[in-house]
């Protein structure tokens, strides 16, 4: 008896291993059957054994590949660039070792990265992501999604970002305050009315043009260390709140002829009083939508902050108490 239950466990063992994981798209197979670091054996199928001892990188960008299923298989590997495919979802939720992940250029809608808490590099850049939750990549030290049609991020948990790239976006507004190790901001072509980043005080690099800035304070103490500051196309931007006004005048001339430095543009509190307290709603103006803090379009809910869009291109967020 005991000599036939060791014969079963070590067939079943011995199956388990041998069993080949299932990869429907023939570009993905083909890179993976070509990769003797992953295909160790040599045949024409990927085993589990193969791919769960695998710790290296996978570099399957620019092979239209349109279907990555089989990388779940893949449950200790670090590094995915699958950039330039064809990919229109995407399931990286068991490969939670992954440290760098690109998948920009593709046709995502939605990407979840929740359980990939030991990332340090992603890249998610021009797909056609709607909302986008980092809050649990607390190790994120660059973030790339640019070309996208986010309205809002979250990014107060990344307290390691170095740098943060959201360009061509509708993103309204943005917390920084946490983000003190942040050098690189590009932020061009959204939809920002204000910018704080008078606590990122090692920021060297700012590209901010094309928003709809009324209130942008960069009096960090780091000023005369910044390598590119670009603000110009925000026609609403008549003051800049900076660390030596004359200083500024004199190096940054890429701003609207309407802007000028100034070491105390008398901005309200972190340089945004919509974000402080209620918001109260006029008549002025016509709303046209609500959304969530994620840049879901929802309905009025009590007790809850929302973000509400004006058909003048104003946004403002609410929070109305209801006891």
């Amino acid at each position: 008896m005991k000599t036939t239950l060791l014969f079963l466990s070590v067939f079943l063992s011995a199956n388990l291993f041998s069993q080949n994981v299932y990869i429907p798209d023939a570009n993905f197979k083909s890179y993976l059957i070509g990769n003797s670091d992953i295909n160790m054996n040599g045949d024409n199928e990927i085993q589990v054994s193969e791919t769960s001892s695998f710790t290296g990188a996978i570099l399957c960008n620019d092979l239209s590949i349109s279907d990555l299923t089989g990388i779940e298989a893949f449950t200790a590997l670090t590094f995915l660039d699958c950039s330039g495919d064809n990919l229109t979802s995407l399931d990286v939720s068991s490969n939670t070792a992954l440290t760098f992940l690109d998948c920009s250029g593709n046709n995502l809608t939605s990407l979840d990265v929740s359980s990939n808490t030991a990332l340090t590099f992603l890249d998610c850049s021009g797909n056609n992501l709607t909302s986008l939750d980092v809050s649990s990549n607390t190790a994120l030290t660059y973030l790339v999604c640019y070309s996208n049609q986010l309205t809002f991020l979250d990014i107060s948990n990344n307290t390691a970002l170095i740098l943060l790239s959201f360009s061509n976006n509708q993103i309204i507004s943005l917390d920084l305050s946490n983000n003190t190790f942040l050098t690189d901001l590009y932020c061009e072509y959204n939809q920002l009315t204000s910018l704080d980043v008078s606590n990122n005080n090692v920021l060297i690099r700012l590209h901010c043009f094309f928003n709809q800035l009324e209130c942008l304070n960069i009096k960090n103490g780091n000023n005369n260390n910044m390598i590119i500051f670009l603000a110009d196309a925000n026609p609403n931007l008549t003051c800049i709140e900076v660390d030596d006004a004359e200083w500024s005048t004199a190096n940054w001339d890429v701003i609207d002829d309407a802007s000028s430095f100034s070491e105390d543009c008398n901005y309200p509190e972190n340089c945004d009083d919509s974000s402080v307290g209620i918001s109260e709603l006029t008549n002025s103006k016509n709303l046209i939508q609500i959304l969530d803090l994620i840049g879901r379009e929802t309905s009025f809910k009590p007790n809850t902050p929302l973000i509400y869009v004006y058909d003048d291109g104003r946004t403002e967020k609410v929070f109305s108490v209801e006891y």
